[in-house]
């Protein structure tokens, strides 16, 4: 495990408990590391809800309720899917605040249109709209899902910035 994620993670989970609030994750590329890292924090089921490991399309659609449309539209990776993923994800849990992740990972998979490394990383705060940021990253497999992982910990604690916290 690598220390430097769950610094991460337990950052994050101060700032959730903070605010009173359990997270959802639904997770593709990254196969259930962003959860890993999250279980690595004793007590962290004071703030962490559940998580979605989505890894096919069938998966995002039974699981999270991604549209078939969406997908065959702009694709598994796209913001369209991971918007939808994360409402899903909040859709299914009681989470307040809900990350959700997808991404080519390589070493195959990638196109010109969609090249090995490009991850969207989604978050949404319920009843808010969905936040999603596009990454081009490089490596390899391993390399790209470490760092979608550390990403998608920062985008989170990034969302509990008091300039970043929605009115409510």
């Amino acid at each position: 495990m690598h220390d430097d994620l769950i610094a991460l993670a337990e950052q994050l989970g101060q700032q959730l408990y903070k605010a009173g609030h359990l997270l959802a994750l639904a997770e593709s590329c990254t196969g259930g590391w962003i959860a890993q890292s999250i279980t690595e924090i004793a007590g962290s089921s004071a703030w962490f809800d559940r998580g979605f490991v989505t890894y096919s399309n069938a998966a995002k659609i039974t699981m999270l309720g991604v549209s078939q449309n969406t997908l065959q539209q702009y694709g598994a990776v796209s913001s369209q899917t991971a918007c939808e993923m994360v409402a899903g994800a909040l859709e299914h849990s009681d989470a307040d605040i809900a990350l959700a992740v997808t991404g080519i990972a390589g070493p195959g998979g990638g196109t010109i249109e969609k090249p090995v490394g490009l991850v969207f990383i989604a978050w949404q705060l319920r009843g808010h709209p969905c936040r999603c940021l596009e990454q081009h990253l490089v490596g390899g497999r391993h390399a790209i899902r470490r760092q979608t992982v550390q990403k998608a910990l920062r985008c989170l604690l990034g969302a509990y910035e008091p300039a970043n916290m929605p009115d409510t």
